[in-house]
């Protein structure tokens, strides 16, 4: 069945009303008709199994058949702080975050990163595309909700925030063992929010380590071979994923 995402404020008790360049997805390239269904997702967790009802101007009308929490959203909100990374990397780690159930994702500035985004301007064109690729992901993965590429912060900021909120995870390449992750990862399913930090191409300085360990991050390691950035998240998020899934069944 074919999936889109609305406004949650274009979803009413019993329709709901789709606007934009899905309309002419909908219409002239998927050739729907009335009476076909299809599954809308309001980007806050809900998903609705709608019947096309008419196509008024610019529009298409949808009775909602069923409302339900999407089945695809994790109990727990996994969170990606991402170290910049060179050229185009961060858009392939924002999609494979969104892909293996990321809610957000925010860009950190670590001291050795080489990307700068110190220009306001160069920094909101970036969030608009990786919001739009993070949007793209959800739709392609089934996410009910739509993750946030959020604003970029500085690592103290980030770790700080991190912390406030729940469990946060370091993975560091000069932690010893995996007995760290595999408690870390058993406890998963009981959080409420888990943060991964994953540094840029030179990883994390040992005194941002330390000073994670202080505000109370947890360094893992994962495993005796260094991974490259992108493959670093992907790896926590991963294990994080697999523990939680199977603790629901």
């Amino acid at each position: 069945m074919h999936c889109f995402y609305c406004e949650a404020g274009n979803v009413s008790e019993d329709r709901i009303v789709i606007t934009g360049s899905d309309v002419n997805h909908i219409k002239n390239v998927l050739r729907m008709r009335n009476g076909e269904e299809l599954m809308i997702c309001d980007g806050t967790g809900m998903e609705y199994t709608c019947r096309i009802a008419e196509f008024p101007a610019g529009e298409v009308l949808l009775d909602i058949l069923k409302a339900e929490k999407a089945s695809t959203e994790l109990p727990v909100r996994l969170k990606l702080y991402q170290g910049l990374p060179k050229k185009d990397k961060m858009e392939l780690i924002i999609q494979k975050a969104v892909e293996l159930g990321a809610v957000e994702v925010i860009p950190v500035m670590t001291k050795r990163c080489i990307v700068k985004l110190e220009d306001e301007k160069k920094e909101a064109k970036k969030l608009e595309r990786w919001q739009a690729i993070a949007e793209s992901a959800a739709k392609q993965s089934g996410r009910g909700i739509i993750p946030t590429v959020s604003r970029v912060l500085n690592y103290k900021e980030a770790v700080k925030q991190a912390v406030a909120e729940g469990m946060a995870l370091i993975p560091y390449e000069l932690a010893e063992g995996m007995k760290s992750l595999k408690e870390a990862a058993a406890k998963a399913p009981e959080q409420s929010v888990i943060s991964v930090f994953i540094g840029p191409e030179g990883g994390f300085e040992e005194s941002e380590v330390e000073f994670a360990r202080e505000q109370g991050v947890v360094p893992v390691s994962l495993g005796k071979r260094i991974l490259r950035t992108e493959t670093a998240g992907f790896t926590t998020l991963s294990i994080l994923m697999y523990e939680i899934e199977c603790a629901q069944e």
